[in-house]
């Protein structure tokens, strides 16, 4: 039968299938435009079928702010290859889900949601038929808060920050927050979240890479890695600390080392102490990491130049 060219297009703006595909559905569906939508849909079922088992690691990761800035999205729309990825009409596709992401409450809400008259997940089945690739909604967070700021690194790594007040500045500081978390890849608040049992598990484990390798290195003749005792703030009590103060006091000492000189040098040397024993905290707890854009700072005492307020909540989404 004849094919209208305007019901091809108008198929094509719909679905973003080629005009050869949305021809020949119209033509299947003997010109019945809801009908050729399903027999699209069913050659996305087909591929998407075939290709379960595929590897979707590229994609897009994005985030979208409701306008009083007090809740965010931040999903990841995965695909197969770069190649689609940094396509202009896969990146509408993934802001277009961003927008009814935005609206519901959680990822199987978000699934099931309307999309032009059918489900987000149908959708997704419909663009495997069109795209020809595996794809995916591979992460899915939501943040409520006061302030929600983000931050979006190179379409791979998407971050929100909630804060308990809408502080002056508060963009800048969310901004800055997301763009360490993005950074450095926090996936706690604080050391003092840390299960003990957690902690001591991290340091024997730590602990025995260290020894591995500081047997190659002993057998090539290279320096050794310095093997710590502890490696949270959370195994840093008071006695510890104490401890530590008295064995630098008595190796300045052994120095000879002037006893009213001490009050100049151990701060230091503690604080020292105190870096080389917090290795977890550091790549694990955001509150307790350097601040990216201020080393002298820790990202606390950053969050401080701001006054009266705290981190509510922050979610950090990748690919792969």
């Amino acid at each position: 039968m004849k094919i209208a060219a305007a019901d091809v297009n108008k198929l094509r703006k719909q679905t973003g299938a080629g005009m050869m595909d949305c021809k020949n559905a119209l033509v299947e569906a003997e010109g019945d435009f809801e009908a050729a939508i399903n027999v699209l849909r069913k050659k996305g079922q087909k591929i998407a079928a075939k290709r379960a088992d595929r590897d979707a690691s590229e994609g897009v990761a994005l985030t979208k702010i409701n306008a009083d800035n007090t809740a965010g999205i931040a999903i990841v729309l995965a695909c197969e290859t770069d190649f689609v990825a940094i396509n202009d009409t896969f990146k509408a596709l993934a802001s277009q889900f961003a927008d009814i992401a935005l609206t519901q409450p959680n990822k199987e809400a978000f699934l099931a949601a309307d999309f032009d008259g059918m489900t987000v997940t149908e959708k997704l089945t419909e663009q495997t038929g069109v795209i020809g690739e595996k794809i995916e909604i591979k992460g899915f967070d939501r943040v409520e808060a006061n302030f929600v700021g983000s931050y979006t690194h190179g379409s791979k790594i998407a971050v929100l920050v909630g804060l308990d007040k809408a502080v002056d500045n508060a963009d800048v500081l969310a901004k800055d927050l997301s763009m360490q978390v993005a950074s450095m890849g926090a996936t706690t608040l604080s050391f003092r979240d840390f299960d003990p049992a957690f902690v001591a598990s991290e340091t024997e484990a730590r602990i025995a890479v260290i020894e591995k390798d500081n047997i190659e290195l002993a057998r090539l003749g290279k320096t050794l890695k310095n093997v710590p005792q502890y490696i949270s703030m959370s195994q840093l009590s008071d006695a510890v600390i104490a401890e530590a103060k008295a064995a630098i006091e008595a190796q300045l000492q052994a120095e000879g080392k002037p006893e009213k000189i001490w009050d100049k040098i151990v701060p230091g040397k503690v604080t020292r102490f105190i870096a080389d024993n917090t290795s977890l905290d550091q790549e694990m707890c955001l509150l307790d990491q350097d601040f990216i854009k201020d080393e002298k700072l820790n990202v606390a005492g950053y969050i401080a130049t701001f006054g009266d307020v705290t981190i509510a909540e922050f979610k950090r989404v990748a690919l792969g």
